[in-house]
């Protein structure tokens, strides 16, 4: 069974100890907005998938409960939570 996406963002949050908060400015939107998409009252724009992929650096679908790998070709494993891609 598909682990739906709003419980597997809400459980990387939690176990990366991240407040709400501090998604919404990476994404650049409300907290109560991010609030929403968490707790499956409003669809996440697919625009955000993407960029929490990057956040937590984990594939897209593990984040959308296609795989239960969270890693994927070429992840950096070095890089820290909520870091920018290094472009080049």
């Amino acid at each position: 069974m598909m682990m739906d996406y709003v419980v597997i963002m809400r459980g990387l949050r939690e176990d990366n100890d991240v407040k709400q908060r501090k998604v919404a400015e990476y994404l650049n939107i409300d907290q109560r907005v991010y609030s929403r998409y968490e707790r499956g009252q409003n669809a996440m724009p697919v625009r955000f998938i993407p960029l929490l992929c990057d956040y937590y650096n984990v594939s897209a679908d593990y984040l959308l409960g296609r795989s239960k790998e969270k890693d994927y070709l070429g992840a950096d494993k070095s890089r820290k939570l909520g870091a920018t891609k290094k472009n080049g």
